[in-house]
């Protein structure tokens, strides 16, 4: 049997949010079929499979086929969940048994007694069992800074672009949504330029109720441009702030007016609940049942998706003698997991990033860094410990990918320049945003000596995303020599920049 590529247009269509009434005719009462309403999506592929998730209008069980090409004419049938209003009608299926680095089409269904949904079709490839070429992209930051799904622009055309480039898998590197941000119909640009949104009610206002948390997810996905991403490219997918709320750690009190909920802890409990309906991921599957965990693609590449909001301290100057933003036991699990790899390449999705200057308010810092340019303090010791266990167990070819700025850059970090030295020299890349206010560059702090190879972030006047400050990364790992390759890329897929990192 031939293979279609994943580049073959899907011939099912997708669908949006409009829900068919039950209509009376005459005296019987006519009921409509059940229906898929956001598309279809994978993620957090395996070699033998990958979660497929969907949603429905009602209750009703999700059905999904996989076969080799998209005419099904092998198709395997597996049942999943009843969807319920319990979690927004959404549900998952970890699909398992299939056939390794293979592609698969799958459809699914939904069977509400008896009565069959129109079906929606996806494909994704299963994880390599020996090496090949790789390619992942990695971005994140949507719909943030008031800049949703513009009709005019044809909405959030980077995913089609994305898709476009035929990944094995995309890296969501957090900002998944602004819960925290309302969309309004306009928005007036410094030199007077009018951008416009489509509106939902849950966009409305600031996300507090676990339903506007879950509107924040679903609005996204009125977007057709991302539902066909998510139908065409398994994803990995972490969070940061903005499924909760800006710059948020645990314990948190606010004293905002917009928020009648004070308490932190209970919003990033809702917030957290719908990231998890609304994403393709299985969180049982995750170290602590939430985000981190390590995946693994074949024997070139194993990626270590990190949560650095969760268990990290209060926002401060950061400059104590010793801070978390991972945790005892997530930075332990880091160390030893990565110690652990037999994969060439470990890649680390760290949604905060590393040495860049994040500031929260006039004096606290958000991420690691510190602004002071000497020994580790703070935030910093964790990181410290991290990369000199790292350097003792000689774990080699290491790669960080971040997003959260709003910019794009290449560091490279170096113990000949650094005030702690105790590591062996690594890169890290920085993406984003997707489809929101684009950034200016911010300041390295120089703790573990990074110095800036490459920087294309917006100025003041420029920081809408018809600006072309909108970004994404890719890395292609070349499956013959094991060398990896990153090209940061604009909204349109035009590459900025690109550096070859040879195995060691």
């Amino acid at each position: 049997m031939t293979a279609i590529s994943r580049r073959t247009v899907l011939r099912t269509a997708l669908v949006g949010l409009a829900v068919a009434p039950v209509a009376a005719c005459g005296p019987a009462l006519v009921t409509t079929r059940p229906k898929l309403t956001h598309g279809v999506a994978s993620g957090f592929p395996r070699t033998d499979g990958a979660v497929i998730w969907a949603r429905s209008d009602r209750p009703a069980t999700m059905i999904v086929e996989t076969a080799a090409t998209e005419s099904f004419s092998d198709a395997r049938r597996f049942q999943g969940p009843i969807l319920t209003p319990d979690t927004d009608g959404t549900g998952r299926l970890r699909l398992t048994g299939l056939p390794a680095d293979a592609e698969v089409h799958y459809r699914v269904t939904l069977d509400s007694d008896g009565s069959l949904s129109e079906p929606l079709n996806g494909v994704f490839r299963t994880a390599p069992a020996a090496a090949r070429d790789v390619r992942l992209i990695w971005s994140g930051d949507v719909a943030g800074q008031g800049f949703g799904i513009n009709p005019d622009l044809g909405g959030m055309r980077v995913f089609r672009t994305m898709a476009d480039r035929n990944p094995d898998f995309f890296l969501h590197s957090g900002d998944t949504v602004y819960a925290d941000v309302p969309i309004p119909q306009t928005l007036t640009l410094p030199d007077g330029r009018i951008w416009r949104n489509e509106v939902s009610e849950a966009k409305s206002a600031v996300a507090q109720t676990l339903e506007q948390y879950r509107g924040q997810h679903a609005y996204n996905l009125t977007d057709a441009n991302y539902r066909y991403f998510n139908a065409r490219v398994p994803q990995l997918v972490q969070w940061d702030d903005h499924e909760v709320l800006n710059n948020w750690y645990p314990g948190e009190i606010l004293d905002n007016d917009k928020y009648t909920e004070k308490r932190v802890d209970v919003l990033a409990q809702r917030g957290h609940q719908a990231f998890h309906e609304w994403q393709p991921l299985e969180p049982l599957e995750a170290v602590d049942g939430r985000v981190y965990q390590r995946v693994s693609y074949g024997p070139l590449l194993d990626v270590f998706i990190l949560d650095m909001r969760s268990y990290k301290d209060p926002n401060s100057p950061n400059r104590q003698p010793h801070g978390t933003i991972l945790g005892a036991r997530q930075t332990e699990w880091l160390i030893d997991a990565m110690a652990a790899s037999t994969a060439v390449w470990k890649v680390v999705a760290n949604d905060l990033p590393l040495a860049l200057v994040v500031p929260d308010g006039k004096t606290d810092f958000e991420a690691v860094a510190n602004a002071d340019n000497g020994p580790p303090l703070g935030r910093e010791t964790e990181l410290a410990h991290i990369l000199s266990q790292l350097k003792a167990r000689k774990v080699r070819n290491v790669v960080w990918l971040t997003a959260d700025v709003h910019y794009t850059a290449a560091h490279e970090y170096s113990p000949a320049r650094a005030a702690f030295s105790d590591f062996d020299p690594f890169w890290e890349f920085v993406s984003g945003p997707l489809n929101a206010g684009a950034g200016k560059e911010s300041p390295l702090d120089k703790t573990f000596g990074p110095r800036a190879d490459f920087v294309h972030a917006a100025p003041p006047d420029k920081q809408s995303p018809l600006d072309g400050y909108q970004h994404f990364g890719q890395i292609d790992i070349d499956g013959g020599s094991g060398d990896l390759t990153v090209t940061l890329c604009d909204a349109a897929g035009a590459a900025l920049y690109t550096r070859t990192l040879a195995r060691v």
